[in-house]
């Protein structure tokens, strides 16, 4: 009997060992492991990216839609800047009120509308309604999308003009210092003008509410191209070439691998690449030069 239960014991302890990993198993299970994590990790970012690309475009055309509601109520577009004298300096001095504040209403925020004092500059309003987050004006792509000291920043801008020039009265874009563009002024069509487009970085100080290069931009360079639009973080957003000058509005960039988003005036959101031709993003900025583009 006690032999017979040695042998069992023997057999158990056998095959208990047959059924453990080794070192070596073991370390082709991690192996394995870790090989399909690479392979899955940038397939669920891309994915994640694309969804965010996605909810990006939703709110441009959103916002286009709210800049067309304002044409059928007003029989104009929304005025870039609205202020007294130009050509504007984006410094947080000065009346400013930008495009954005006209098509609130348009964009169900007729309560942030109602609270604007309009006998005050967008540098004096009430702190709440400074720092108001519109959720439609962030790109969800951006990682650092935070009120901009105390202010709250959009993602997107409008066009004012074709080159690199301080905003006016003479600007060849659809937004502009205390523009009254009716469609019939956009001679290229507006399917081959460049309404909105998207934006990096926060511009201290200003905010959305402000009609400076913080809600305007050009096409003086292509999408991703100029120093407004390349900086990556908020922390360099203070310093460099576009901050030494005041006059400076730089152009559109995003957040988006290859180029970035842009609203048409027939209300179309197009992808354009950042390597698209820079004759052909110029012509896209400028509502008048009556310039027959190929496809972009």
């Amino acid at each position: 009997m006690r032999r017979l239960a040695s042998s069992q014991h023997r057999l158990s302890t056998a095959a208990d060992a047959r059924r453990a990993f080794t070192l070596i198993e073991l370390l082709v299970v991690i192996a394995i492991i870790a090989v399909l994590v690479a392979l899955l990790l940038p397939a669920v970012q891309q994915a994640r990216e694309a969804a965010r690309r996605t909810q990006c475009k939703n709110n441009l055309a959103q916002i286009g839609l709210a800049v067309m509601n304002y044409e059928m109520a007003h029989s104009v577009l929304p005025p870039g800047c609205v202020n007294a004298t130009g050509p504007i300096q984006s410094t947080p001095e000065g009346y400013h009120m930008s495009w954005i504040v006209q098509i609130l209403p348009n964009i169900e925020q007729q309560a942030l509308y109602k609270a604007i004092d309009f006998n005050l500059g967008a540098y004096d309003q009430a702190a709440n309604v400074r720092q108001a987050r519109l959720s439609s004006f962030q790109c969800p792509s951006d990682p650092e999308w935070v009120r901009g000291g105390d202010t709250s920043y959009s993602n997107y801008a409008a066009c004012h003009h074709d080159q690199e020039s301080p905003i006016d009265v003479d600007n060849n874009g659809v937004f502009f210092l205390n523009s009254e563009i009716r469609f019939k002024d956009i001679l290229d069509g507006a399917s081959n003008t460049i309404f909105i487009g998207e934006k990096r970085g926060v511009e201290p100080g200003l905010g959305w509410l402000s009609g400076t290069r913080a809600t305007l931009r050009n096409t003086g360079a292509g999408p991703n191209k100029s120093p407004a639009s390349t900086t990556a973080t908020r922390s360099s957003q203070t310093t460099g070439p576009l901050f030494e000058n005041t006059a400076t509005v730089g152009g559109f960039g995003s957040w988006h691998i290859g180029g970035s988003q842009f609203v048409l005036g027939d209300g179309s959101v197009r992808f354009i690449s950042e390597n698209i031709d820079i004759e052909t993003f110029q012509h896209l900025g400028n509502r008048r030069d009556e310039k027959i583009l190929e496809d972009f």
